[in-house]
């Protein structure tokens, strides 16, 4: 048999045998060939030292590689290859080990070099992470480092990982309580795997992980948002969840999810609360939708139990989407998603509910909700109401109004010249009314330019200079009490025609 390989993985382990050291394609990458699929990264596993993989990589005048780095503890070099393709610039390249007790159900306590392949395997999580490709190493490797090359090889084999693979299962190498006991983050790499390959979890390792799932508790925010978001990015993402679900595992990442389990909701959604946000992440997902709308599509109505009023086909909802906003905050923050994730997902979350109706909606309403959610948003705003109305059971992602909505957009954006509405789109700013208005730098400067941009959002042709400079002048006669209040109006009614219109859909959808 015979597979493709890049010319500089071929090469580096060329290398690896010219100096009389064993090297295997292994793990992930191992199994991502035998899939057929693109590897996400290249592992090589060696008899060599890290001082000794170093030695061969440093210090030589190659067109191949420039570079080997050791910064680690678990025997791993990185090689920096001259290949243009990204995935093919950093190799890593590890000696072969064992690991000692894992005290901590996280990390081994301490690492050993082993003498041969078959012991650095057995250390492994899953069989089909457990093969390892042996290929002919006298096959010319010239010219371009990121071509591929026909090489064949030899399949190692040890723990039957092959016939797992070929059968579609997750399962645990040797003794799956063992396997989760030394490294608690491997209960989620399992669900992964899962939803990644869309395979089956072995009858005992499903036992061992159901038994075992209290220990993911010792297991860092940081890491368990790395293996989530994996998750989430999946096609099968949907299914994941619902895995973490069944097997105890959501308990400790999002419990919050569970509150919604078997809560009904009214006479315009056909599925309870949990199986409406499911629905929703499985649309974004399989729309090959953004982390942040698959984020927000999962969380967006998460606070709806926290908020019924009722029950039966008239029960409410009413301030679900601030419930629903400040739980998804706890919960991205608690799973330390950094700041540009949360901000936006939190925006989407609070604003899903935004209203619009074609025959009433004003084009003034579209620039206030831009002036909220900003050009860069909307999009994807409009992304997680698709996703809600298929998690609710409507038959179209994208109907009349909505599609009307993201015509009375663009028809917005094109009069302010692609600009985001607010403050900077003013034709004056602050400088102009200190210098023409006379205006003393201050809140009372603050309070006149807030009024202006409600002025004009509410009507776009007053954003002349020549408008905002007389307007300025009236408005600077007033005290800085009555500014203070005719600004609070202005961002009032701001607020009041999104309200307006979020109350006015509650009643209507019973939400």
């Amino acid at each position: 048999m015979e597979i493709l390989i890049p010319a500089v993985i071929l090469k580096i382990l060329q290398e690896l045998k010219s100096n009389n050291y064993e090297g295997y394609i292994v793990g992930g990458c191992a199994r991502d060939i035998l899939l057929k699929k693109e590897p996400n990264d290249w592992d090589i596993t060696t008899s060599a030292k890290p001082e000794e993989i170093q030695r061969v990589f440093s210090g030589k005048d190659s067109k191949y590689w420039h570079e080997a780095i050791y910064e680690n503890q678990f025997g791993t070099v990185g090689v920096i290859t001259n290949a243009t393709n990204s995935v093919l610039k950093l190799v890593e390249i590890t000696t072969y080990r064992l690991e000692g007790k894992y005290t901590d159900k996280r990390h081994p306590d301490e690492i050993k070099f082993a003498d041969s392949l078959e012991e650095d395997l057995s250390r492994r999580d899953f069989t089909i992470n457990t093969l390892a490709l042996d290929l002919n190493l006298d096959v010319l490797a010239e010219g371009d480092l990121d071509k591929e090359i026909s090489v064949s090889y030899k399949l190692v084999d040890l723990f039957n990982g092959e016939e797992d693979l070929k059968n579609g299962l997750i399962k645990a190498v040797g003794d799956a309580d063992k396997r989760f006991e030394e490294d608690a983050l491997r209960l989620m790499r399992a669900v992964r795997f899962a939803t990644q390959l869309s395979f089956l979890i072995e009858e005992k390792t499903l036992e061992s992980l159901r038994k075992q799932a209290k220990n993911l508790a010792f297991v860092s925010g940081e890491r368990i948002r790395d293996e989530l978001i994996k998750i989430i990015m999946t096609p099968n993402a949907a299914d994941g969840i619902r895995l973490l679900l069944n097997l105890g595992l959501l308990d400790f990442i999002i419990p919050e999810l569970k509150e919604t389990i078997d809560v009904s909701q009214n006479r315009h959604h056909i599925y309870s609360v949990w199986e409406h946000l499911w629905r929703s992440l499985d649309y974004a997902a399989k729309e090959d939708y953004s982390l942040e709308v698959r984020l927000a599509s999962l969380l967006h109505d998460i606070g709806k139990p926290r908020t019924k009023q009722g029950d039966g086909i008239e029960s409410t909802f009413l301030n679900h989407e601030m419930a629903s906003f400040k739980m998804a905050k706890l919960i991205l923050t608690r799973l330390h998603f950094p700041n540009y994730i949360l901000d936006k997902v939190l925006l989407l979350v609070r604003y899903h509910m935004f209203f619009y109706e074609p025959e009433t909606s004003t084009d003034a309403s579209l620039r206030r909700l831009l002036v909220k959610v900003g050009r860069e948003n909307i999009e994807d705003l409009a992304k997680v109401r698709e996703a809600d109305r298929i998690g609710s059971g409507c038959p179209k992602a994208l109907p009349f109004k909505l599609r009307h909505f993201l015509f009375g957009i663009e028809k917005v954006l094109k009069e302010l010249d692609g600009e985001n509405p607010g403050l900077k789109m003013l034709k004056i700013n602050g400088d102009d009314l200190i210098k023409e208005v006379l205006v003393e730098p201050g809140p009372k400067l603050g309070f006149i330019l807030n009024i202006l941009l409600e002025e004009v959002l509410e009507d776009i042709s007053r954003n002349t200079k020549e408008y905002l400079i007389d307007k300025s002048k009236e408005l600077n006669m007033l005290d800085i009490q009555k500014l203070k209040e005719l600004s609070e109006k202005a961002e009032e009614k701001h607020e009041a025609v999104l309200e307006e219109g979020e109350q006015e859909i509650k009643k209507k959808y019973y939400v």
